[in-house]
C-alpha cells in the first residue's frame, strides 16, 4: 500500500475499542474477497484499505437513512479494498494485447455467424491453438478484476452520505442505460456462462465452489468466468 494511509494516521483515540469490535467484520470481508482474487494480492493489505473504510463508514454513517451500520460499513469497507485494488495493475502488456484480441476475435465470429463464438472459432481466428487460446483467457482471468458491477459493491445501493461528489442527471441516466444493455447482454450469454457468473456475483460462490456444483475443476470455471467477461467486453465494445 504504498502512497496510501495507514489506518492508524486517521484514527482517533476514541475509535480504538471501535476499531476491535468491527475488526472481524473486515477481516471476514477481505478474507471473502481473498477467495475470489489473484494470489498477488495480500490480506494484509486489504484488511488495511478495509480498516480505513471502517473509520470512514463510521464518520458518515447515517442511521435515518434506514440501513444498519453492519450493512453500510460491509460496502464501504468492501468499496475501500477494491479502490485500493484498482491502483495497482500486475498484468503485463502482453495479457492486456491478448485479452483485447479476445475481444475482437469473438465480435467478428459473432458479426459473421450470427451465433455465440465458441473456443474453437475464437482460437481459428486468433491463430493459435485451442491449449493456446485457453491460456490466454486464463491469464486475463488471473491477471485483473474485471470490472463487473465492482464484485457486488455498489454504494449507491444505501443512501447514506459519503465524501464523493454528487453526479449529474446525464451521468445517472448513462449509468441507467449501460446497467439495462448489461443485463441484457448477460442475458443473451451462453447458458453455462450466464450460470456461471450468478453462482460467482450473485450467489457469491468462490470459483472453487462454482466448480463443485457444476461438476468440473476450479480452472475449468476461471475459464468459463474470464471467457464470459470478455464476451461481454466485445458486445459491449460500442456502448456509449
Amino acid at each position: 500500500m504504498s502512497g496510501a494511509a495507514t489506518y492508524k494516521s486517521v484514527l482517533k483515540e476514541s475509535d480504538e475499542d471501535f476499531i476491535k469490535e468491527y475488526a472481524p467484520l473486515v477481516k471476514r470481508i477481505a478474507h471473502h474477497l481473498l477467495a475470489r482474487l489473484p494470489a498477488i494480492i495480500q490480506a494484509d493489505d486489504l484488511i488495511q484499505a478495509g480498516m480505513i473504510g471502517l473509520i470512514e463508514a463510521a464518520r458518515n454513517f447515517d442511521e435515518k437513512k434506514g440501513a444498519t451500520f453492519v450493512t453500510y460499513a460491509g460496502i464501504r469497507i468492501r468499496g475501500a479494498m477494491l479502490d485500493e485494488i484498482r491502483k495497482g495493475d500486475w498484468a503485463p502488456r502482453s495479457v492486456h494485447k491478448n485479452s483485447r484480441r479476445v475481444a475482437q476475435a469473438m465480435r467478428e465470429v459473432e458479426n459473421k455467424t450470427g451465433r455465440d463464438a465458441r473456443d474453437t472459432d475464437v482460437a481459428q481466428t486468433l491463430g493459435v491453438s485451442l491449449e493456446e487460446y485457453h491460456q490466454i483467457v486464463q491469464d486475463s482471468n488471473s491477471s485483473k478484476i474485471f470490472a463487473f458491477e465492482d464484485l457486488g459493491v455498489n454504494e449507491e445501493a444505501i443512501d447514506c452520505p459519503t465524501n464523493n461528489p454528487i453526479s449529474g442527471p446525464l451521468e445517472g441516466l448513462q449509468r441507467d442505460d449501460f446497467k439495462y444493455k448489461l443485463s441484457k447482454e448477460i442475458e443473451k450469454l451462453p447458458e453455462r456462462e450466464k450460470l456461471v457468473l450468478a453462482l460467482y456475483y450473485d450467489e457469491e460462490l468462490n470459483l472453487r465452489e462454482v466448480g463443485e456444483v457444476l461438476g468440473v475443476s476450479e480452472s475449468r470455471i476461471s475459464q468459463i468466468h474470464s471467457q464470459a467477461m470478455l464476451r461481454l467486453k466485445s458486445r459491449l465494445v460500442n456502448w456509449k
